[in-house]
């Protein structure tokens, strides 16, 4: 990755490469943990006794904890400077990397996934708002396309290399692997990156609507994951009137935690916005089905489902730095629909899994859903990046990786509920399995419907510049 970096910013100041170095190699780490993760949840599962729903959130915790602190800590980012804010949660997501490895029991597991939410979203909310403050409309696709490729990179030698540690050393040890990583990551940050970005500086902090914000997503995503239950209904219902409640109170600050006026006043950034949160409700549980289908179903071992899950992110790194690069000459909407359209189509296949699928078919469709990941999300980034002023990137930044955390939450609350519908809160024995497939093509359909509503709307966004040639 790093030679990929250096060839394609070579022409750059020293200044941008190091920004471009330092904030690329996170990107990497932490979706490479999420997806070897994924594959080692049956083994978790065993050694737990924990049920598909339980299961489900190991991965839930995670990002619920993000998308709970994401836009809080980018406005935080905005005032007090993005490079602090990166530090702080470089040095939380090591520590809980640490408490994770050491768990006793699926209570402290979970909680120390949340913590390393906690972290991550300090991360993912002021990472690209850094990258998009050093590097201008003309180049940023280009640059915001290699931080992808290294997420997708990630994402590609998690599901293998989460096998292969999971098969032979056991789960614990990619949380292991997390601590020394993380402190080489912390090391990189003091070393490497000069400078701080703060042009919020001095403006108020919205602390009320920071809690209601929190609560809110808190109540909804936890009432998802108790459905069908009179009580998960209650939440829900609570969390649309915090949501409600939290619109109206931000529309009358004059520096609210949550600036109602780009998604009231900026068509661009208001759908890209929205296009981002289908995508990932659509996509980001396909993994988590198919690491169960692969070794539950098909009977494979971690390390095998993990070379078989591969296929779809080195698409994703492959071709993410050159859809991102298109998408600094060519509109971003164009690039990113037709992104969208691919996605729909590798899910539309999905629907039909059955028991005595191929492989084959069953890569084929992750190369073609990697295919249209690519081309969806680095140009939708650099649409979103492009279509607001400096002083709000840490803003902008943490509600797109907010909209992509909730879409993520989303996806797994659709799987949580059918699983819950269709099977029950049980462990996953071999008289299960069918139900558990018959769950998955549920879930696909459902998936498949989501994505297609996300081609209109990304096509709806409109132009991100008027004079393409200038740029």
């Amino acid at each position: 990755m790093y030679y990929i970096i250096q060839e394609m910013v070579l022409s750059k100041p020293v200044h941008k490469t190091s920004v471009l170095i330092v904030t690329t190699l996170p990107s990497f780490i932490i979706p490479f943990m999420g997806s070897s993760i994924t594959i080692a949840l049956p083994s978790i599962g065993e050694e737990f006794s924990m049920n598909a729903v339980l299961l489900g959130w190991v991965a839930t915790a995670y990002l619920l904890a993000v998308a709970m602190f994401l836009v809080p800590f980018g406005r935080i980012a905005d005032i007090h400077g993005r490079k602090t804010i990166y530090l702080w949660g470089l040095f939380i997501f090591t520590c809980s990397s640490l408490l994770a490895a050491l768990s006793t029991s699926p209570t402290q597991l979970i909680l120390s996934r949340a913590l390393q939410g906690f972290g991550g979203s300090m991360i993912a909310g002021t990472g690209v708002a850094i990258l998009s403050s050093v590097f201008e409309p003309g180049e940023r696709g280009k640059a915001l396309g290699i931080n992808v490729a290294a997420t997708y990179s990630g994402l590609s030698l998690g599901p293998f290399l989460g096998g292969l540690l999971t098969q032979h050393l056991g789960w614990r040890s990619i949380f292991w692997l997390n601590v020394p990583l993380g402190a080489i990551m912390i090391g990189m940050v003091l070393w490497k990156l000069q400078g701080e970005w703060a042009e919020a500086r001095g403006e108020r902090f919205d602390y009320a609507g920071s809690v209601i914000y929190g609560f809110t997503l808190l109540a909804m995503i936890y009432g998802l994951s108790l459905l069908p239950a009179n009580f998960g209904v209650w939440l829900i219902l609570i969390g649309i009137l915090g949501m409600i409640v939290f619109i109206k109170y931000e529309a009358t600050l004059q520096s609210p935690v949550f600036n109602l006026s780009l998604f009231r006043d900026n068509k661009v950034f208001s759908f890209s916005n929205l296009a981002a949160l289908i995508n990932y409700s659509a996509t980001f549980a396909v993994s988590f089905i198919l690491s169960l289908y692969l070794q539950y179903t098909k009977g494979f071992p971690p390390e095998e489902a993990g070379m078989i899950l591969v296929s779809q992110p080195i698409m994703q790194a492959i071709f993410s730095p050159f859809a991102g690069k298109l998408s600094d000459r060519i509109e971003p909407r164009i690039v990113a629909s037709i992104g969208m359209g691919f996605t729909a189509l590798g899910l539309f296949l999905l629907i039909f899994l059955e028991e005595q699928t191929s492989v084959v078919f069953v890569i084929s469709t992750l190369v073609l859903l990697g295919f249209g990941f690519a081309f969806f999300s680095s140009p939708n980034t650099n649409a979103v990046m492009s279509s607001i002023d400096k002083r709000s990137y840490g803003v902008a930044s943490a509600t797109l990786a907010t909209m992509r955390a909730t879409g993520m939450m989303f996806s797994m609350g659709l799987v949580m509920v059918i699983f819950a519908v269709t099977m029950g809160r049980v462990q996953m024995t071999p008289e299960y399995y069918p139900l558990f497939l018959k769950s998955a093509v549920t879930a696909f359909r459902v998936f498949t419907l989501l994505c297609v509503g996300g081609i209109f709307a990304s096509l709806a966004r409109g132009k991100v510049r008027q004079d393409i040639s200038s740029h």
